[in-house]
Formats: structure tokens, C-alpha cells, sequence
């Protein structure tokens, strides 16, 4: 095991941002990665497509003299986040390049923790945290804790402990910094830490990719987020852009995570509906937002499997940076 700060990788902290409505998050999230007890060697500020943005916070961070410095530049390319991390991970000069949203606070061990699975690890390529939801308005009681994946926070069913996994979670995760050259950078706008997983296992093996719970950032939850509009939509959309990232992704791709919840989920709505014969009728609401859920998703995945065969394909892919 590693001892000491010095023997683990160095790493630089990319943050994408795209709207100053999340500025006071975004100063938060700088911030947390300023506290680190291991600090990043640099934090990349992407700005996606906002000029405006772009002043405000060269105004903010740029040349202030304070550590670990932080670059700020504009996204180069078109498309969303996918091209906005490309653009980030051109000017990595670490072994290690790590992944914080903007609307995310790094706990003061995070960076350290995951830096110690690649030193503990030789077959970690790719590392990811738990982000853990920061409600600003209560939970409703019929949104299931297995779903807390709709607003990217670790959700119930991932590892308690470190272990390998088949998808890492985008608010919280790292890679070696040649590893992700290889395999392209990132290929996806929407799904681009399911790609960026599948790619990596692919190319390296399924213990390459690693979930360690311990790696902790809290990642705020819009209330927009907590809706039954958002939730639908998010089981609809995802599943359906999925169809067209696993295709682009070849042999790299599977459906195998996603079966494997369904299958999972199968138990958890008969126990929801034992506690609801006791009277916890929380415990029911939860069991039918899951049967709904899952039928969203599968009508999804049917749509997309349609989009893919007609042509009519939402746009959702970037292009990788191997290509570039």
C-alpha cells in the first residue's frame, strides 16, 4: 500500500461549465479542489460555448497567484460536455486527469482517495467516486434510491467498497491520462462516462475500471431534478441516446450493467411491496415508480434501437480525440 503523498501520481482536476446561473456552485467547486489534503498540480476550467461566462471567470481565477493555478479556456470544439473534456484533456500534463462537475463539491479526501487506487492498484485505468446528493428541497418519498443515478449521484446497488464496475459515474471519476488519449478521449456528450467505462474495459480489461466508494463529492440536486417530469424523461432519454453510443462504441459496447440492474430491480419492487402490506405506503409508491421507470427506459431503448435502424438519430455523440 501507499504511504505518503509522494507516492502516488500526480494529477491535473477538470471542471466543464456552461451557465453563470450555477456560478455560486462553480466558486464552490473551484474552491473544494483548492482544500485538497492532496492537491491537483492544476484545475482545468472548460467553458462550454459562453463568451460571457468566459470573461467572468478568467476575471475570477486567471494569473491570482493562488494554488493549485487555475486555467481557464473555452471549449474548441463543437458539441457539449464530451468536447468540453476533450478540450481539457488536450492540456493535461498529469498521469492522472480527474472529473468534478460544476455543481459539485469535492469532500477534502477525494482526490487523494482515488489517487491511491492507481498507486495500491496496478490495473486501475479508471477511477470513480460516489457523489452524494445535496438535496436543497426534501426528497419525495416515492423516488427510489436506486434511481438516484437520474441525477448522477451514486445510487443503491453500486459497490460499499472498492471493487470493479462496469459504469463510473461522471460528476466523480478519473483516468490515467494515456489511457484516455488511446482510447480517443470522449466520444459522447450525454453518455460520456458510460464511454469512456466501456472503452477502458474494453482495451484493458473489466478490473480496469474501479469504483471506490470512499472517493466522496457532494453533488447538488436541482429541484427540477426531484419532479416526476425529470424522471420519466431521464429513464426515456438516456436509454434511448444509449442505442447509439453502444453502437458507436463496437465491440467496446454491452447492455449487460443495464440488464443487470432490470434483473436486480425485480427483488427490490416485492420487497417494497411486502413493507406496503404493513402499511408503508412510501414503500408502494417507490415499487410502481420503479415498474415505471423500468418501462420508460425499455420503451426508450426500443426508440432508440428504431432511431438507429431509420437513421433518425438524436444527436449525442462528440468526436473522440484520436480522430481530431
Amino acid at each position: 500500500m501507499a504511504g505518503t503523498a509522494d507516492e502516488l501520481p500526480t494529477a491535473d482536476v477538470v471542471v466543464c461549465t456552461y451557465t453563470d446561473q450555477r456560478w455560486d456552485l462553480l466558486v464552490r467547486a473551484v474552491a473544494s479542489l483548492r482544500s485538497q489534503t492532496v492537491a491537483p498540480r492544476s484545475v482545468l476550467l472548460c467553458v462550454d460555448h459562453n463568451p460571457e461566462l468566459h470573461e467572468r471567470c478568467v476575471r475570477e481565477w486567471a494569473d491570482d497567484g493562488r494554488q493549485p493555478p487555475v486555467q481557464v479556456f473555452a471549449n474548441r470544439y463543437p458539441g457539449r460536455l464530451g468536447s468540453a473534456r476533450n478540450t481539457a484533456v488536450e492540456r493535461v500534463t498529469s498521469g492522472v486527469v480527474a472529473f468534478l462537475d460544476d455543481d459539485a463539491e469535492a469532500d477534502p479526501t477525494w482526490l487523494e482517495t482515488l489517487l491511491r487506487v492507481y498507486a495500491e492498484d496496478p490495473r486501475a485505468v479508471a477511477v470513480g467516486g460516489a457523489p452524494l446528493p445535496r438535496h436543497v428541497v426534501a426528497r419525495p418519498d416515492w423516488f427510489p434510491h436506486e434511481f438516484d443515478w437520474v441525477f448522477g449521484c451514486h445510487y443503491a446497488g453500486l459497490p460499499d467498497v472498492r471493487q470493479p464496475t462496469r459504469h463510473l459515474i461522471g460528476a466523480n471519476m478519473s483516468a490515467r491520462s494515456a489511457a484516455l488519449r488511446a482510447v480517443g478521449g470522449f466520444h459522447s456528450d450525454k453518455h460520456d462516462d458510460m464511454d469512456l467505462s466501456h472503452r477502458i474495459a474494453a482495451a484493458h480489461g473489466v478490473a480496469a475500471v474501479v469504483y471506490e466508494p470512499e472517493a466522496v463529492v457532494y453533488h447538488h440536486v436541482h429541484p427540477e431534478r426531484l419532479t416526476w417530469s425529470y424522471f420519466w424523461r431521464r429513464c426515456y432519454t438516456i436509454n434511448r441516446g444509449k442505442v447509439r453510443a453502444f453502437d458507436d462504441m463496437g465491440a467496446a459496447g454491452n447492455i449487460r450493467a443495464e440488464l443487470e440492474f432490470a434483473g436486480r430491480m425485480a427483488g427490490t419492487v416485492a420487497r417494497r411491496l411486502r413493507r406496503g402490506v404493513t402499511g408503508d405506503l412510501a414503500s408502494v409508491r417507490q415499487a410502481a415508480t420503479i415498474v415505471a421507470g423500468l418501462a420508460t427506459a425499455g420503451v426508450g431503448h426500443l426508440r432508440g434501437r428504431l432511431d438507429l435502424r431509420t437513421g433518425r438519430l438524436p444527436e449525442s455523440l462528440t468526436v473522440g480525440l484520436a480522430a481530431r
